[in-house]
């Protein structure tokens, strides 16, 4: 059975109370708002529903609020914004090691402050935290396997701040560090994924929407969940039961989208095989 494709998202928003939307790939495109998705955002929640965000950023959702302000997405638009670095500052403070090898971009720093961490070299460390690669423009993940690998060896515990592998920004298509996670994990170690589409990142989004909402408890079959990759957005919602909006134009767009448009075969061949579909899907939100 194929998945239809919508033109506009209305009626179909319409008939849940809470939205679970990814951000990079479907509320902006890494440089810029994308304006049809915050004006459907903005409607919904002028009809009551309420809107959570749910990015696998690596920074604490304090700080990618501000990036969002940079991007000209509109605070009307979402109630919460939930995200891989909220994830991570809970896990580092369950695993109670105190000493960090840090992967990642100076800006992600952040995700520590407050925690009682001592950042330190590879030989020093008893954990290890990739939020990024320390420069993904000019990097591969595969150039940290000897570094991973020493790390693997000696048993230490990885948390990956953003599971996702891959991230366009405009027109590139760039490595995050679920790429870094994936590595390790062949190579033997134990990963600890802060983000969709495991479980306390929807559990956090779930208790954000009820809190919206003044604490009325959310229906499963009143979420939906919009995103871009199958991986993350859909695999998270089929997880927890919820149904998913489908973003074409996303992260899958160079397999999914022809002349600016779905292109049916490439959809059908990216969902294909999957034990759950999305109830629609679009080449962008609108």
């Amino acid at each position: 059975m194929s998945v239809p494709v919508l033109e506009r998202a209305g009626d179909l928003l319409a008939r849940y109370e809470v939205l679970v939307s990814d951000v990079w790939g479907v509320v902006h495109d890494g440089l810029w708002a994308l304006e049809p998705a915050c004006t459907a955002l903005t409607a919904f929640r002028e009809r009551g529903g309420a809107v959570v965000l749910l990015s696998n950023a690596p920074g604490p959702s304090q700080q990618v609020a501000g990036v969002l302000d940079a991007k000209r997405v509109p605070r009307g638009c979402w109630d919460r914004l939930v995200t891989s670095g909220d994830v991570t500052r809970a896990l580092i403070a369950q695993s109670h090691h105190k000493r960090v090898y840090h992967i990642g971009w100076h800006s992600d720093l952040s995700v520590f402050e407050g925690l009682g961490v001592e950042l330190v070299g590879a030989e020093e460390a008893d954990i290890v935290v990739a939020t990024e690669l320390n420069d993904y423009r000019t990097e591969t993940p595969e150039q940290y396997r000897p570094l991973l690998a020493g790390f693997a060896a000696r048993g230490l515990p990885f948390i990956c701040g953003n599971p996702d592998l891959v991230v366009h920004v405009g027109e590139d298509l760039l490595p995050c560090a679920g790429a870094l996670a994936t590595i390790y994990e062949e190579l033997g170690g134990s990963v600890a994924w802060a983000g969709k589409p495991y479980r306390p990142a929807y559990d956090l989004a779930l208790a954000a929407a009820a809190e919206t909402r003044g604490g009325r408890p959310v229906d499963p079959a009143k979420v939906l969940v919009i995103g871009d990759a199958v991986r993350t957005d859909l695999a998270g919602a089929r997880l927890m039961g919820f149904d998913s909006l489908f973003i074409a134009g996303g992260i899958h767009r160079d397999e999914t989208m022809r002349g600016g448009r779905v292109d049916p075969q490439g959809l059908a061949s990216v969902l294909e095989g999957l034990p759950v579909q999305p109830v629609a899907a679009m080449g962008a939100l609108g």
